[in-house]
């Protein structure tokens, strides 16, 4: 009879186990298909950063003259543009964590553009380069230095270009992007992955739009991230990583405490039931 009561329990159990599995499996995979999307979709806009106050510049020049061309080079003794070398948890990836220390330095490495939206560059005095893309603000310089030098060639690029990955990944961190081009994807990836823990389908990215605060919900099991305008993340983007249920539960004190309490309640009940 026992053998009967407990097989018939073995086998309502074993079917709710195995399709609780298969439902939680699917919280774990990205780009699922869940609203029938081809195989083939539109990609979000390409996003194009535009130079804003507070970015710091690296403007190196060049022309057929190496000696007029330093003058306008004075951080050339300096160390690099500012990105730092790629850290242990990182591989060796082209976008790299940078602890705070070297984001400080960073400034001591380049052009900052002030509250006006203009640099100051030797001989050439204040260049409004501020609402320009970099290949804009590559013209501008140029076009003025040719006063100055012969054939002259000028590259602009962001030292402070950067992003930030917290939560429920395996490496939160700053992120500084030499390329100037990152998705969220690629974050997610920099950071390690998610954990087990995480919400995959609520990301949430942290946007700075003219001085408001702007929040976008990403939903990383879908293909819809490719469509998203959070897909390509901006300077100073923050992604936020949320704790799923059960990473809430094992962090709440009643549930931790729990089967303390229950196994306390057991032994006590067990002692009435043997003193009787």
């Amino acid at each position: 009879m026992k053998k009967n009561i407990c097989r018939s329990i073995l086998w309502f159990f074993v079917p709710i186990v195995f399709l609780n599995s298969c439902a939680n499996q699917k919280k774990f995979i990205y780009f699922q298909n869940t609203a029938n999307w081809p195989d083939t979709i539109n990609v979000s806009k390409a996003y194009i950063p535009k130079i804003q106050s507070g970015d710091i510049l690296s403007i190196p020049v060049n022309s057929l003259s190496s000696a007029a061309s330093s003058f306008f080079n004075p951080f050339s003794g300096s160390s690099g543009t500012g990105i730092a070398a790629p850290d242990a948890n990182n591989n060796g990836n082209a976008s790299v964590g940078v602890p705070q220390t070297s984001l400080t330095q960073s400034a001591s490495t380049g052009y900052l553009v002030d509250a006006n939206g203009e640099i100051e560059m030797p001989l050439l005095g204040s260049v409004k380069v501020a609402g320009l893309t970099t290949t804009e603000a590559k013209d501008t310089i140029k076009n003025k230095l040719r006063f100055w030098l012969k054939e002259p060639t000028v590259n602009v690029r962001f030292v402070n270009y950067k992003i930030s990955v917290m939560g429920e990944v395996m490496h939160p961190s700053v992120y500084v992007i030499p390329n100037e081009r990152v998705t969220l994807p690629e974050a997610i990836t920099m950071a390690g992955d998610l954990t087990p823990f995480a919400r995959y389908d609520n990301i949430l990215v942290i946007r700075n739009d003219d001085g408001k605060k702007e929040f976008g919900r990403v939903n990383l099991n879908s293909r819809e991230v490719f469509s998203s305008p959070y897909y390509y993340l901006h300077s100073g983007d923050l992604v936020y990583v949320e704790q799923g249920r059960v990473k809430a539960l094992q962090n709440d004190p009643v549930i931790r405490y729990l089967p303390v309490a229950l196994s306390t309640l057991a032994a006590i009940a067990l002692l009435v039931y043997r003193s009787k």
